[in-house]
């Protein structure tokens, strides 16, 4: 089996399918935007919170590779709920595994692109809905 055939598993492809569940609201209070620099990968995260400050609504806008959006559709199954410091932690582990000094971090549905680990070239796309949300949660850090 190539790498790319580990890499680009069915369900890795399969979930690239799930970004129409998260479509691009203009009406959301916070937007983000993060972009791979490896490989040129977008990715714009629009949220609105609750009265706590969790995710309560989310939109996605991808344009990225195959890792990118299958860890965007990852990050959106499970971020409804989480504030900015479960976000950052998040992100925090994420940076701990990929650079090999961490965990696979705990968030649902990582271990779909666990495989990308070992392609440092995809680590970028990877971590933009991380960091396309926090880049959203810090557009007016005194509301959340």
């Amino acid at each position: 089996m190539s790498g790319s055939e580990r890499l680009y598993t069915p369900e890795l492809l399969a979930l690239t399918l799930r970004l129409a569940d998260y479509p691009w609201a203009e009406d959301l209070a916070f937007a983000g935007d993060a972009r791979s620099r490896s490989c040129g990968s977008t990715l714009a995260i629009g949220l609105d919170l609750d009265g706590a400050g969790r995710i309560a609504r989310i939109g996605l806008r991808a344009r990225a590779c195959a890792v990118g959006q299958a860890s965007a559709a990852i990050f959106a199954d499970a971020a409804a709920g989480r504030d900015r410091a479960a976000i950052a932690a998040a992100r925090d582990a994420m940076v701990q595994w990929l650079a090999g000094s961490g965990p696979l971090p705990d968030w649902p549905g990582i271990a779909a692109i666990a495989a990308a680990q070992a392609y440092p070239a995809r680590h970028g796309a990877m971590m933009l809905p991380w960091e396309a949300a926090l880049a959203a949660l810090s557009t007016n850090e005194a509301s959340v």
